[in-house]
């Protein structure tokens, strides 16, 4: 059995823990910023292409206690690398120390590239390696003197789901989205509506929910280059399992707004890259008319930040408008994220609940504003 570690956004352990539960992986162990599980080679695919909140996949190849370089060195050149890595293999170090006495990343990194080559250079007979062939990111952490080394199975971070244009970043992370999406009732029979969405984050993820699409299937992963560890016919057999739970042609009500038209055409290119543009209506429109004829619909929404001043001094009315308008709509309930410390104040109430998340270095937090629930009928 191989062990994989998947970190994640503090507070989201638990989503990422229930969406490996559901992938049938064992022994799934939630800690603080990261899910440890069990599985088979098959599993780097599968987890890879579903896991909708987990930041990567990493394989876990040792832990052992690093309290000095010599610990670290010898833990590191007892890992049978050989095993994992092909003679012409690149093999770079990334990695963070965190509450140890080993300090110094550069000097770590430096300890475990010496430890890994002088392993290889017993196991293949070699004396330089030239790391000309396929990459094999090695990536480690210590933490209160426990070090973990990992091999990257990703590639680039699993938020990456190819649909975004290129070179554009969002301020919301995909697999935060759909981590905030996951944490509501919504369910995909029920109204969505984001009224500020920017490049379509929100009603992208909720569509690729609601017609069961796996978040990786427009991209690819390190991994799968990795003819020594995972067969190529693993990939396609999980790629097969997933497009066969795949329903796009299911009946839902999901919308975007946003007040600049380039910003709306790109969210619906966006949307069309995911394969979802037939399930969201995206339309330029301003927050101040916002509306809707149906009840107990859900407006989830990640309202501009004000990080530049002359974005900020708008802040006050844009948020006001936004609480005007929820105002009208008696029987919704609103989920914002924001790091605007006013924003309940000009928003014109109270949340229900709220919920810190850092949002890369960003401090922000999960407003929630909870509708009336729906007549039993009414609920999916």
């Amino acid at each position: 059995m191989l062990e994989f570690v998947i970190p994640c956004l503090l507070g989201l352990e638990s989503l990422v823990g229930d969406e490996i539960k559901k992938l049938g992986l064992s022994d799934v162990r939630v800690e603080n910023g990261r899910v440890l599980c069990r599985g088979e080679a098959r599993d780097i695919a599968r987890l890879n292409i579903n896991l909708r909140c987990g930041a990567r996949v990493m394989m876990v190849l040792g832990q052992f206690p690093a309290r000095s370089f010599e610990e670290l060195f010898q833990g590191v050149r007892a890992i049978p690398w050989e095993d994992y890595l092909p003679r012409d293999a690149a093999f770079p170090v990334k990695g963070y120390a965190i509450s140890s006495q080993l300090h110094a990343v550069s000097a770590c990194q430096s300890i475990i590239k010496k430890a890994m080559v002088e392993r290889m250079k017993a196991a293949y007979g070699l004396e330089q390696f030239p790391e000309t062939g396929v990459k094999y990111q090695v990536r480690f952490s210590i933490f209160k003197d426990e070090a973990a080394i990992c091999l990257d199975t990703s590639g680039e971070g699993l938020y990456k789901r190819g649909y975004r244009a290129v070179g554009v970043e969002a301020p919301l992370r995909e697999t935060l989205a759909a981590a905030l999406i996951m944490l509501t009732p919504w369910k995909k029979d029920r109204i969505l509506v984001d009224p500020f969405c920017g490049s379509g984050t929100f009603p992208i993820e909720a569509a690729m929910m609601a017609a069961n699409i796996a978040p990786g299937m427009n991209r690819s992963f390190t991994a799968e280059s990795w003819a020594n560890l995972i067969d190529k016919k693993l990939w396609y057999e999980a790629i097969d399992e997933a497009n066969d739970l795949i329903d796009d042609q299911i009946e839902t009500d999901i919308q975007g707004y946003d007040i600049d038209g380039d910003v709306v055409r790109m969210a619906r290119q966006n949307a069309e890259n995911a394969g979802v543009d037939h399930l969201i209506h995206f339309q330029e429109r301003p927050v101040s008319a916002l509306s809707h004829p149906k009840k107990y619909g859900f407006i989830i929404t990640n309202p501009p930040y004000g990080e530049r001043l002359e974005e900020k001094e708008a802040l006050p009315g844009l948020y006001r408008e936004f609480g005007e308008s929820f105002r009208k709509l008696d029987s919704w309930s609103a989920y914002m994220i924001t790091s605007y410390e006013d924003a309940e104040r000009y928003f014109g109430r109270k949340a229900d609940k709220n919920r810190k998340i850092y949002n890369g270095m960003i401090r922000t937090y999960y407003y929630q504003f909870l509708g009336p629930r729906p007549p039993k009928k009414n609920r999916s």
